[in-house]
């Protein structure tokens, strides 16, 4: 009974051995630039661009760049998870609608266009861009990218239960989803960045083996709607400082009324104040005067 106790006990230590060389350490990466897909091929982009014309109220759009990677780097046993895909149409859209929500409550802001990512060509640059500006009619675009890192380490993160047929392993998969989330805002016509946002996230999270591949798609997602609230956030403030930058360096931003425009408020209450007040100091320097 004791020498059949004690192979049982060196049959399931060399078992949890077994898994212990079997595990693995995997990263995968998924990724998207910005860079890439305005200036293809130039490792140190030169930007050329003019003084930009805002056209009050403006037109948005919001679309996310092509060219996305997909990598994975690591050992792979039997225990590993096919790879996550990249981030689904479907999920773009409802992270354009999340992020294109902010720039509604703006009233320089006329209407915000979501572009589907099947109007963008990889390394497109600003021709692609001028295409979309005649198709949907927009003046200015948020380019979104991302950067999703899931570092998954297949190790002992399980229970031991003893059965009367030696030890029970029950394994567990470690993943942490971190992703990064960055929106360019370009003025088309005259080429020129007009401010950045970024947003964070990163997802912890544990599973088994049999459902490791679906968890991965939960954190992936789940991580890429935390980073856009986070955008979100950052892209609000960003709004603000530009808005105070239009103010403070008329020389870098011409803004004008398009046709038909009430004006409002926003930019648009800046200028006409402005230009109020220039009017009335001129008129009471010519009373004075006389």
């Amino acid at each position: 009974m004791k020498t059949a106790r004690n192979y049982l006990l060196t049959a399931s230590l060399l078992i949890v051995v077994g898994l212990s060389i079997s595990c693995a350490t995997q990263r995968q990466h998924h990724n998207s630039s910005v860079v890439d897909y305005l200036y293809p091929g130039k490792s140190d982009p030169i930007e050329n661009a003019a003084i930009p014309v805002l056209s009050l109220p403006i037109k948005v759009g919001i679309a996310f760049v092509p060219g996305s990677e997909q990598t994975r780097t690591g050992f792979t046993t039997n225990f590993s998870a096919p790879m996550t895909p990249p981030l689904p149409e479907k999920e773009k859209i409802a992270l354009m609608k999340e992020i294109g929500d902010n720039f509604k409550k703006y009233p320089f802001v006329k209407s915000i266009e979501l572009i589907p990512s099947a109007y963008l060509s990889p390394g497109g640059s600003f021709t692609n861009l001028d295409q979309l500006r005649t198709m949907f009619g927009i003046d200015v675009i948020a380019l979104l990218s991302y950067d999703q890192v899931q570092f998954t380490d297949e190790g002992m993160l399980s229970m031991s239960y003893w059965t009367l047929a030696g030890a029970y392993v029950v394994r567990g998969e470690k993943d942490d989803t971190n992703t990064m989330l960055d929106a360019a805002v370009f003025h088309i016509q005259s080429r020129k960045m007009l401010f950045r946002a970024p947003g964070i996230s990163q997802v912890k999270g544990s599973a088994t083996p049999v459902n490791l591949s679906e968890q991965l798609r939960t954190d992936s997602t789940a991580s890429f709607h935390d980073a856009a609230k986070d955008l979100v956030v950052n892209l609000q403030e960003q709004l603000e400082l530009f808005q105070e930058k239009v103010k403070s360096s008329p020389e870098e931003f011409k803004v004008v009324h398009k046709p038909g425009s009430t004006g409002g408020g926003g930019m648009d209450a800046f200028w006409l104040i402005l230009v109020s007040g220039m009017g009335a100091y001129t008129l009471w320097l010519r009373k004075n005067h006389n």
